[in-house]
């Protein structure tokens, strides 16, 4: 970004502030541009320019001139991400530079293998079916919120709907998992290995915990 580009977004911000159009010890955030940051963080979808300056409460225009500053001073200093404009909004992305790392995290990712806890986790899962987390932790003994998401992140397992009484998300095996294990159905699983209660066991395990699950 030129040097002139600079002192024109800082012009335009000290008069929008100067006018009295913005507050932005009222947003709930250090600056503008950190509330910004922050919103866009948080999306999952491209965000309108005009939803940014709803949520901040701030002019349109200075919110479209502060997303350029940012997005420009990003490329400036080679960030690892940049702010980009696509689909009629704004959202943050990986700089390209970075795909070489990025692909080759997600592959060692996905050839990395299972942990002891995600496989037992898995394996009652797989035989239990569909089975809350909160089931799945009564027959380990453990909370498994961290290996339920990295079995979620590798495919393994999905969400399969919700208990009707608690709520509680009921989670199942993916058509992935079957390829991984090298079966066309549930029905060519292995018996149970040695640490996963017999089956009756672990029925009289789920019955015992509270329906609150």
């Amino acid at each position: 970004m030129s040097e002139n580009s600079h002192e024109m977004a800082d012009e335009t911000v000290e008069q929008f502030a100067q006018e009295g159009h913005t507050d932005e010890a009222g947003i709930g955030a250090p600056s503008l541009r950190a509330a910004i940051e922050a919103l866009l963080l948080l999306t999952d979808e491209p965000m309108p320019a005009i939803e940014l300056a709803q949520i901040t409460k701030a002019p349109l225009p200075q919110i479209q001139q502060t997303l350029e500053v940012l997005s420009a001073e990003y490329t400036q200093e080679v960030r690892g991400f940049d702010l980009r404009e696509v689909a009629g909004g704004w959202r943050f992305y990986t700089r390209s530079e970075c795909s070489p790392l990025i692909e080759r995290w997600v592959v060692d990712g996905q050839q990395a293998k299972l942990t002891q806890a995600a496989l037992e986790t898995l394996s009652v899962i797989a035989y239990r079916q569909p089975v809350t987390r909160g089931r799945v932790s009564a027959v380990r003994g453990v909370n498994v919120d961290g290996v339920i998401k990295t079995l979620l992140t590798r495919g393994l397992i999905q969400e399969a709907g919700t208990e009707t009484e608690s709520g509680a998300i009921f989670y199942k095996t993916t058509s992935f998992f079957l390829e991984r294990l090298g079966i066309s159905s549930l029905e060519d699983l292995p018996p149970l290995a040695e640490h996963i209660p017999d089956l009756a066991d672990l029925d009289a395990v789920l019955e015992s915990v509270a329906s609150g699950d």
